[in-house]
């Protein structure tokens, strides 16, 4: 059973990650322009005002984190100023970023999208596949990795070596793609699994046995565990409903930690369900990887 570990009411949490250095989990509030860090150990928690939407944060190997905002990457050391390193699409002002994730060639990976969101933070529909995947090196800087396009990029993890998965959220699918080990461009696409009758894929993680557990948004209420051929395994119901991400951490890697949004809800059905927007702990009997850090690492 899922518990509410903390109840965070974000609009859209969002890139959860695990830092085991410091013992806590780290996230974002898309909607709410926050960054929120908390000990799950301890329960303290903090949140950072951002300078607009941010929407994805991953951790670096020097102790700071690396962050996506609307349009730039950018480097910050919890509490400090956003040092931008990189402007994404600089000639498709339509555009934002979504996910981030920093791979296990210590690179920052992320997607973009048709932004789906006005100045008064109410949604927009999307009319295009605008979206692409990039990679960010320090040395290399930004690279388009594929000329695929996206509705919603989503899920980027790495089950086995030389492997990523993503997501489109608009096409309720996930891809594998072969991926080059010095370059990380991607080939070979293949659907793995498409159509499932829960809600739309968003945020995924990968368990120690290279399952891949993924929250099902806009209504799944639920995590799928499934192999990296696409059989689910495993279901699990969640209170809220609406998963956005998911990340193992704890001493031991065994827990399974998921934000969730309460983005387009009304207010009926979240006097209802206080709890949407929440961030949940399950114990799933697996245990986890420890997260990737921006900065060089061998190759994947």
């Amino acid at each position: 059973m899922a518990e509410l570990l903390f109840d965070a009411r974000n609009v859209v949490g969002e890139s959860l990650v695990w830092d085991d250095r410091t013992g806590r989990l780290v996230w974002v509030d898309i909607v709410g322009r926050r960054i929120h860090a908390l000990e799950p150990a301890t329960g303290m928690h903090e949140s950072w005002q951002t300078p607009g939407r941010v929407t994805s944060v991953g951790l670096r190997d020097d102790g700071g984190a690396i962050v996506g905002l609307e349009r730039e990457i950018a480097l910050w050391d919890w509490g400090e100023g956003f040092q931008p390193v990189c402007e994404v699409e600089p000639d498709a002002p339509a555009n934002r970023l979504n996910e981030g994730v920093v791979g296990p060639d210590g690179a920052f990976w992320v997607g973009t999208m048709q932004n789906n969101i006005a100045q008064d933070d109410s949604p927009i529909d999307l009319t295009e596949d605008a979206g692409r995947l990039y990679r960010y090196t320090a040395e290399r800087g930004l690279s388009q990795v594929t000329s695929d396009a996206f509705g919603i990029t989503n899920t980027l993890v790495w089950p086995v070596p030389g492997c990523l998965v993503t997501a489109d959220t608009t096409k309720n699918a996930l891809y594998a793609y072969d991926m080059a080990p010095e370059t990380g461009q991607l080939s070979g696409r293949r659907t793995i699994l498409e159509g499932f009758d829960r809600g739309l894929p968003d945020g995924s993680c990968v368990d120690a046995e290279g399952h891949i557990w993924t929250a099902r948004v806009v209504g799944g209420a639920c995590l799928t565990c499934m192999t990296l051929a696409g059989e689910v395994l495993r279901t699990v119901d969640l209170p809220c409903s609406w998963p956005t991400s998911c990340t193992f951490g704890g001493p031991d890697l065994d827990t399974l930690y998921v934000t969730s949004a309460r983005f387009t809800m009304s207010e009926a059905h979240l006097v209802q369900n206080p709890q949407e927007g929440g961030l949940f702990a399950i114990r799933p009997g697996v245990a986890g990887l420890p997260e990737y850090r921006f900065g060089p690492q061998a190759a994947a």
